[in-house]
């Protein structure tokens, strides 16, 4: 970010347990201003947190602003402590009448934002469709997010970043561009989680090439495997597989057994990319454990990978191709 003061610690000796607070060590984000979406509950709440804390103007978005205003008390308290503020917007991702009058709230306010943080989203959901009739997860984790930050593109300054919330879930699928809403695919909600994911990669890549002229950068990133609301639709038994095939590749190759991240370690990557790295290294990157990841080929099983990214997500045409499709679908080009 643009004039954040230097960090006392070198991002160099950031890793996997590193905290937001690790990360800030340092940083004052004094006149700042910080759009963060899905501040009810998790990484979004304490997003905001460490960001306010350390001095930043944070708009934290949500949809049920009851919740969001009960799960952010301790971002206020924060706040009042180290300079910083705290306002919420409402914002509906699966219903663009939301996204738009979000958008349409935030310009006419006319306020510029250093960073964008695209943090909300659902995972593994049953099948069904957003208001506008998009499968539910391409809906709300790609296309609401879309529009929203597309809308108010102009809002981001010289300098500025956009950071996307992705997954290690985007190696389950490439995105699917002839059948975005499961009308002729037998619905899975990790295979539907993975398309939108990787949807969020090529989203960062495709916007990082269309602002980075004016010196405006878009990476996407890998919070980690953290315990939040998010797998509430998710049964035990699948996440304790998917934690077991994770542990037998580590273990296959010399590496520790996987840990849980706490909720301010999944926010780190996050915090990092958006304000200490440097910009020219995480744009149009996917990012985890607080550095750049390196491509594996799409060859490599799915249960085979401990870290990294499939090509797929940061292929350029990969990218143009989503954006012209996503434009389509919602019928408006940016």
């Amino acid at each position: 970010m643009a004039n954040a003061s230097e960090p006392t610690q070198a991002t160099s000796a950031l890793g996997a347990t590193s905290t937001t607070e690790e990360v800030l060590a340092g940083v004052n984000l004094r006149g700042k201003r910080i759009l963060v979406t899905g501040v009810s509950a998790g990484l979004g709440v304490e997003t905001a947190r460490s960001l306010a804390a350390h001095g930043a103007h944070v708009v934290g978005a949500a949809r049920d602003l009851a919740k969001a205003r009960a799960a952010t008390e301790q971002v206020r308290k924060d706040v009042a402590a180290n300079g910083g503020s705290f306002e919420l917007v409402e914002l509906d991702l699966a219903n663009l009448k939301s996204v738009h009058a979000c958008a349409d709230q935030l310009l006419a306010k006319d306020e510029r934002f250093d960073l964008v943080i695209a943090n909300a989203g659902v995972m593994a959901t049953p099948f069904g469709h957003t208001a506008d009739g998009f499968e539910m997860q391409f809906g709300t984790n790609h296309l609401g997010h879309f529009a929203l930050v597309n809308r108010i593109a102009r809002l981001i300054r010289e300098g500025g970043r956009l950071i996307n919330l992705s997954s290690l879930g985007h190696r389950f699928s490439n995105v699917d561009l002839e059948d975005p809403n499961f009308e002729r695919t037998p619905y899975q909600p990790f295979v539907a989680y993975g398309r939108s994911k990787t949807a969020n990669i090529l989203f960062s890549v495709a916007f990082d090439r269309r602002h980075r002229d004016r010196g405006v950068r878009a990476a996407a990133v890998h919070p980690g495997v953290i315990q939040t609301e998010l797998a509430r639709h998710v049964d035990a038994s699948q996440i304790q597989k998917i934690i077991d095939q994770r542990n037998q590749q580590l273990a296959a190759e010399g590496k520790a057994p996987m840990k849980w991240k706490t909720i301010p370690q999944g926010a780190a990557t996050s915090v990092w990319a958006g304000v200490v790295a440097p910009a020219d290294e995480i744009g149009g990157r996917y990012c985890e454990d607080c550095h750049v990841s390196k491509i594996v080929p799409d060859s490599v099983p799915v249960d085979a990978i401990t870290e990294g990214v499939r090509g797929y997500a940061l292929d350029a045409k990969n990218a143009e191709a989503l954006w012209k499709k996503s434009e389509e679908l919602l019928g408006e080009s940016f």
